[in-house]
């Protein structure tokens, strides 16, 4: 099966050799030469492989040609990538060579004699002996190449004899698309009533339309959903029927044929012109002045233009309440009809129904006796659907012709997708939106066959793991991680994931999962390269690993949800392609050095939440590592030294690796390094100076900064912080003693324009000796285009100069304040959306403080003509504030019919906990649009709420959901 590899691959090792061409080519055996012949028959290769991935479907000599090319492909890929390490290498040591150079202080008068009497001869000697190592290597790679290009010419001359054609991509032959039309049969459906009540009243409603009269409803949902068969069901609908004069079905389905969409309306498809303006004027002609029902089913393209064109006819045309129906499977299609708005998203079938629709298929012609026989199994199979109409219809035709039992337990425990009919029927829709995918779109999805069912994906984790195999190389120079959010919104617009875990504030999509036969659809097509084994006992053998397996996944599950050691490594054989290796669930304490020296191509390793104690020193000896994932080990307390020789490496995760008390001094040689990940790592005394020269990192999440030790070489300071241009989150810990305002406005936090996310923690720094770290806060002001803020224990007693200016604020968490009196006037800043405030000790009251009300604003506040505080805000929690009492609206005359003044008008989820004190809560709660108000062991509150007939119950009686409890009686 076709799988996009081998194109993304090829694009890149051309673009690559080329660079390596242009700007290092002083090889010897003609490495030049070798290069550019090898990248020729690339790009002769790569002109048909459109053509040749199509055909390995059907030709296994074409399959196994393939196959033969990516071999070759990813070993030139390593090849390239040892001697791109060996340059970096290079300039690793220059700089190491500069740096030492700088650090060696010589005395004036003895400067001549050093010079004269070591340096010339030790310099020397060095050179040479670098030189030399040079020029074996160099000899080495130029071997390889070599022999890969020699290779290489045998597959392009068996290209040859295959006789594949040249296919531009965009053109290329798709498998072919069921034709559909607007029949149905009752019989054969079962569920979605509620989505057909909810399209059918939008079909007859008055309402919605824009101002021109046109409606379009979009159903989306993956292939096999049962879009078609929804539209179906309205279109044939009584009462839909009797409404609209006109109704027209057109299959769509790729590309977009704005003449025959037209044609098909004013219903003379086989005749006339096909002139575009002529066809429109027809069309027109033909619903002028009649309300029309057009469904559009199977729309593929985004290209706004030739939608315009038609829709334009049809609005100027049809009567008003005319609708458009369109089903598909991309969000951009929705987007570029500008129909999000009434859009119907179809998710998954219950699995009564499901059973249902298999039952219906399986017997058909049976006896119900029979049907019961089989109802346990059929129950077990119908699971594996995982809600898809189209899996149990297909499912239910595979068990038509089977009458034993055990020709019934037989498919239900075969892996039933590697079954040819059932492969074909559901996964043929996949197929299309499989193909429609660019080749480096599809590495990324084929990369996720990696991780088991049901995995919840980190978004921003996921695209650091694309990086890591290669897959977000672009032409120019735009940034890897813009393409990888561009790749990963493609696959969600197309529906490739699903169960969209969203910012709570933002909206922003975070992460994701995989629909389970989506997952078996990718499997399927990574047979022989991504392969996930499962095991629950350290006996069980682990199977032998075949020459073609690139990514591993080791799970480990215990019959009580203990992880377990791993059995003895020798049982894994072939591990030198390997290129991702992950572990779960595992009890792995140490990783066996000799083990290590076998995974020569790893280029992921992912150790997380196991019981990792030590790293061996010979992980430096994986010169392609991109992405270490040690997360979790609580009991690594340091790393070895020898990391530093990853020269490739761009991501270190190391989130809640307790133990750990430093990072090698030398992390300045990681000179890929892009994002590292600390937070958690409480004991982490400080982060090594050195990093300052990794001019990629633009992720650090964590800072431990050491304040006044000006003479501390070692440790990361305050006024390093200038010298980064992060990106997204940031946390920093500040340590010492500051010693004056200067060192704080090294910082100059205020350049960094693309960091939205930022936490200070001052619980281990001082300010002259004093406990107050308001000053050091206002020698800390951020950018203005910080959207999240987050202080944790702050010693002043009021807040920091510049947090009011802050104007695209829209989530703020107070931390441990512990000598404030009063809350900051945050009630002013007009983006606030998400506000959390905790462990302030010594706020008893909250009022007109709170909002940004001083005692001269009152007057002019009840004379106001309109005036709104926290306008935007929508989640709210108080939380362990021991001294709290009191909770006013602090605006005089704010409920007066007359008064325009209102407060948080946009809340919807309010949370007090823990605050034994508090007795009512404020009165224009009532005037919220509250969905949820959760009340946690306050006592006095809580007893005020219960009573129906209570003060507090008229300020909370309009909120549906309400949760109140309470263990202090």
């Amino acid at each position: 099966m076709a799988d996009g590899i081998n194109s993304m691959v090829l694009e890149r090792l051309a673009s690559t050799a080329y660079e390596y061409v242009a700007g290092e080519v002083k090889l010897v055996l003609n490495a030049k030469k070798d290069v550019e012949e090898f990248v020729g028959n690339l790009r002769a290769i790569q002109a048909v492989l459109e053509d040749a991935e199509q055909r390995q479907v059907k030709e296994a000599s074409v399959r196994i040609w393939l196959a033969q090319l990516k071999d070759i492909s990813f070993q030139m890929v390593d090849v390239l990538d040892e001697w791109n390490t060996d340059m970096l290498r290079q300039q690793v040591e220059k700089q190491e060579r500069e740096r030492e150079g700088e650090d060696v202080v010589v005395p004036k008068e003895k400067k001549k004699k050093k010079k004269e009497e070591v340096t010339f001869s030790v310099s020397s000697s060095c050179f040479c002996f670098r030189k030399t190592k040079e020029v074996i290597f160099r000899h080495d790679i130029a071997s390889k190449i070599k022999d890969l290009n020699d290779k290489l010419s045998v597959i392009d001359e068996q290209r040859k004899r295959y006789g594949f054609q040249h296919i531009e991509r965009g053109i290329q032959q798709l498998p072919e698309r069921q034709k559909t039309s607007s029949f149905v049969i009752m019989l054969e459906v079962f569920g979605r009533e509620k989505e057909r009540d909810i399209l059918i009243t939008k079909l007859l409603s008055d309402g919605g339309e824009d101002r021109r009269g046109l409606l379009i409803i979009p159903i989306l949902g993956m292939g096999g959903s049962g879009k078609t068969t929804l539209a179906q069901l309205v279109y044939n609908d009584d009462k839909v029927k009797a409404y609209f004069q006109k109704r027209v079905w057109v299959c769509v389905s790729d590309p977009f044929d704005e003449i025959k969409i037209a044609k098909a309306i004013s219903g003379d498809d086989a005749q006339g012109s096909n002139e575009l303006d002529r066809v429109l004027h027809r069309m027109s002609t033909s619903i002028e002045g009649k309300r029309f029902l057009l469904v559009l089913d199977d729309v593929w393209t985004h290209d706004r233009k030739k939608w315009e064109k038609l829709r334009a006819s049809l609005i100027q045309s049809g009567a008003h309440g005319s609708r458009i129906l369109v089903t598909t499977r991309q969000h951009d299609v929705v987007d570029m009809m500008r129909a999000r708005s009434d859009m119907i998203n179809l998710g998954e079938l219950s699995e009564e129904y499901c059973l249902s629709i298999f039952n219906h298929m399986a017997f058909v012609d049976t006896e119900v006796d029979e049907s019961k026989a089989f109802e346990d199994i059929s129950k077990d199979i119908v699971k594996k659907c995982k809600g898809l109409p189209l899996a149990a219809k297909a499912l239910g035709s595979l068990m038509y012709n089977k009458k034993t039992r055990r020709e019934w337990l037989d498919v239900l425990n075969s892996k039933i997708w590697d079954r040819e009919e059932v492969e074909q029927e559901v996964f043929q829709p996949l197929f299309l939106s499989y193909y429609d995918l660019a080749p480096a779109i599809k590495c990324c999805l084929l990369y996720c066959a990696s991780f088991p069912k049901d995995y919840s994906f980190e978004k921003d984790k996921l695209i650091n793991l694309w990086m890591a195999q290669d897959y977000l190389n672009s032409k120019g120079n735009k940034d890897e991680g813009e393409v990888g959010q561009a790749f990963f919104d493609n696959l969600v617009a197309r529906s490739f994931f699903q169960d969209l875990e969203k910012d709570s504030v933002s909206g922003k999509i975070i992460g994701c999962k995989m629909h389970d036969i989506v997952h078996d659809f990718v499997q399927s097509l990574t047979k022989n390269e991504c392969l996930i084994i499962e095991t629950d006992s350290i006996n069980n053998e682990i199977e032998v690993l075949g020459e073609k397996v690139r990514h591993l996944t080791l799970i480990f599950r215990s019959e009580h949800g203990e992880p377990l050691p791993l059995p003895p490594l020798n049982a894994y054989y072939n591990r030198k392609n390997l290129r991702s290796l992950i572990y779960f669930g595992s009890s792995i304490t140490k990783i066996d050095s000799n083990f290590i020296l076998q995974l020569k191509c790893l280029r992921t390793l992912n150790l997380s939440k196991s019981h990792l104690i030590e790293v061996p020193k010979e992980i430096s000896e994986l010169i392609h590592l991109r992405h270490i994932d040690m997360s979790w080990n609580y009991g690594l307390e340091i790393l070895p030294d020898s990391i530093c020789e990853l020269y490739n490496l761009y991501t270190l995760r190391l989130v809640l690796c307790r133990s750990l008390e430093k990072l090698p001094d030398n992390m300045g040689k990681l000179i890929s390094l892009k994002h590292l990940y600390v937070d958690g790592c409480n004991k982490l005394e400080y982060l090594p100076k050195g990093i300052l020269r990794l001019k990629k990192l633009k992720t650090i999440d964590m800072c431990v900064v050491v304040c006044g030790e000006d003479e501390d070489r070692v440790a990361l300071q305050l006024g390093d912080l200038r010298v980064f241009n992060l990106e997204g989150s940031l946390i920093i810990r500040l340590k010492g003693d500051v010693k004056n305002e200067r060192e704080l406005e090294k910082a100059q936090l205020w350049d960094m324009k693309k960091l939205f996310h930022l936490q200070i923690n001052c619980k281990h720094v001082q300010y002259k000796q004093t406990r107050s770290t308001v000053e050091i806060l206002n020698g800390l002001r951020p950018h203005e285009n910080l959207e999240s803020l987050d202080f944790w224990y702050h010693s002043g007693t009021t807040y920091p100069n510049w947090v009011m200016s802050l104007h695209n604020l829209r989530i703020i968490y107070l931390f441990e304040w512990s000598e404030c009196r009063f809350l900051p006037p945050l009630g002013k800043l007009p983006n606030l959306e998400k506000l959390s405030i905790m462990s302030m000790g010594k706020v008893e009251k909250i009022g007109g403080e709170f909002l940004g009300i001083v005692d001269s604003d009152e007057t002019s506040l009840t004379s106001s003509s309109s005036t709104s505080f926290f306008p935007k805000l929508k989640q709210l929690s108080i939380d362990i504030m021991s001294a709290l009492e009191e909770w006013e609206v602090g605006v005089e005359g704010w409920n007066k019919e007359d008064s325009e003044i209102s407060i948080m008008p946009c809340l919807s989820s309010l949370k007090i906990s823990f605050c034994k004190g508090i007795k009512t809560l404020p009165d224009f709660l009532c005037k919220t649009p509250l969905q949820d108000l959760s009340i946690l062991e306050c006592p006095m509150l809580s007893k005020r709420c219960e009573q129906s007939n209570g003060e507090e119950w008229p300020k909370i009686s309009h909120i549906p959901n309400i949760k109140i409890s309470s263990y202090w009686k």
